[in-house]
């Protein structure tokens, strides 16, 4: 049944698309999170490629592709980076993929910015992949970011990840196009104004399918238009996008 709902989204058969979701607002799914990967992996059957983050939120500790679990993601997230077959990107900013563009899609991408063009997400929406939010909104759109690294936003957070060196643990400084995110959600009237998103409901969560593509040139042209356009204004009270702004010079 998901799988069907899946295709009348919209979602073809052979596409590349970037997953992400909340199991709890989708399911209770028979069979678990596993079935509904297995429903994902049905949609866009042998020829589709499936990627998901697999990162982690413990910046203290060095990642491990094998190892390190994944967390913040949601359980589907985690559970897709642990199948067989399934292709993890060795960076702080992982994600996973399935597929026959797994490897391609996955391959070494470079510390910072962590989801700029020449990133999964980026390398998604290059090769005219979708982003599938199941049960999420844009906030939760990973490819968003993407969007502020070519747009050259000033704002950043400055951040961490620890890498093991000679026996010890180093931490690495860098910068990423952090904040909280919501401000994503005003994609929504900008896609659908332009007829670039699919909506309707899979299992019991509502749900988005639009190419990535779309995603980067709409945000990309809110952001020419408005630097700021995804933080809340300076002062609202909220810690993250106010961190935000502290950055700017």
């Amino acid at each position: 049944m998901i799988a069907e709902e899946l295709r009348a989204l919209g979602l073809p058969a052979g596409a590349i698309v970037v997953v992400h979701t909340s199991y709890r607002a989708v399911g209770p799914v028979d069979g678990g999170p596993a079935a509904l990967i297995d429903a994902l992996g049905e949609a866009v059957g042998r020829d589709g490629t499936l990627v998901m983050p697999s990162m982690s939120d413990d910046d203290d500790m060095p990642f491990d592709v094998a190892r390190t679990p994944c967390r913040g993601m949601g359980v589907v997230a985690d559970r897709f980076w642990r199948r067989a077959g399934v292709v993890r990107s060795d960076h702080y900013a992982s994600f996973a993929a399935m597929g026959p563009l797994a490897a391609a899609i996955t391959a070494p991408h470079a510390p910072e910015p962590p989801h700029g063009l020449d990133s999964p997400v980026g390398r998604a929406a290059a090769l005219g992949g979708f982003v599938l939010l199941l049960g999420v909104d844009h906030s939760a759109n990973t490819t968003v970011h993407a969007a502020e690294a070519i747009a050259r936003v000033p704002y950043r957070a400055r951040k961490h990840y620890t890498v093991a060196r000679d026996g010890a643990l180093v931490r690495v400084p860098y910068e990423e196009t952090d904040h909280c995110c919501q401000r994503f959600a005003q994609l929504d009237q900008w896609l659908r104004a332009r007829g670039l998103q699919r909506e309707g409901t899979v299992g019991r969560g509502a749900a988005r399918l639009v190419r990535g593509s779309d995603v980067l040139r709409v945000a990309v042209e809110a952001l020419a238009r408005d630097r700021f356009a995804f933080l809340h204004a300076r002062g609202d009270g909220c810690e993250e996008c106010d961190a935000a702004w502290a950055s700017v010079a």
